[in-house]
């Protein structure tokens, strides 16, 4: 089993690949890997509230959520995203209540909307970060080798497929050094599809 690697919020940036969704941008600890989840705009908002500390007019979702663990005395240990599996990410929340532990399967997004609320950390795993994550590697862009503006531009694909692999992680780079993690995505999925072609 993997080593949980724990996670930090980096923030929300708006898609422009998918109208009417959003990017969490997850950051792991002691490290320089990536984690971007496509999440919905309720979610987004529910998010965005809670990082804000935003106190709404009344209880959003989450919040009664968190006003019902309050009352019964259950506490929010950690929130532990566990699996990626046909497009999604899978995650569980582990709750304890007096010396009871219960797991309880949850959405990504849900998961980190309480667990800000609670002051939870949020987890992950080797495997994840290392098949869904982007990190920026030197190799392929060294201050010998700047990527000038209209080179990127040219790699700049809608589609992908067209291009060589190094192209691919040479954009990867670019997208993750500009803080671009909608595009790191998107290139991101395409070199996966052809290093483990099913």
């Amino acid at each position: 089993m993997d080593n949980k690697i724990k996670l930090s919020i980096l923030g929300i940036s708006y898609s422009q690949v998918q109208p009417g969704a959003y990017a969490l941008i997850f950051a792991e600890e002691n490290g320089i890997r990536r984690l971007p989840i496509v999440i919905g705009t309720p979610e987004a908002q529910s998010i965005a509230i809670a990082i804000e500390k935003i106190k709404p007019p009344r209880p959003l979702s989450h919040d009664l959520l968190n006003n019902i663990f309050n009352e019964l005395g259950i506490k929010l240990v950690e929130v532990y995203i566990y699996k990626f599996e046909d497009g999604a990410f899978f995650s569980e929340l582990v709750l304890r209540q007096n010396d009871k532990e219960i797991r309880i399967d949850s959405r990504t997004s849900d998961a980190v909307a309480l667990s800000i609320r609670t002051n939870s950390p949020i987890y992950t795993n080797e495997t994840i970060l290392r098949e869904m994550g982007v990190v920026f590697e030197e190799e392929f862009v060294s201050e010998d080798e700047p990527i000038e503006e209209n080179e990127e531009e040219e790699l700049n694909h809608d589609d992908l497929s067209n291009l060589r692999l190094d192209e691919l992680k040479k954009l990867l780079d670019v997208a993750v050094k500009n803080e671009n993690y909608e595009e790191a995505t998107r290139l991101r999925d395409e070199i996966n599809s052809r290093n483990n072609p099913s």
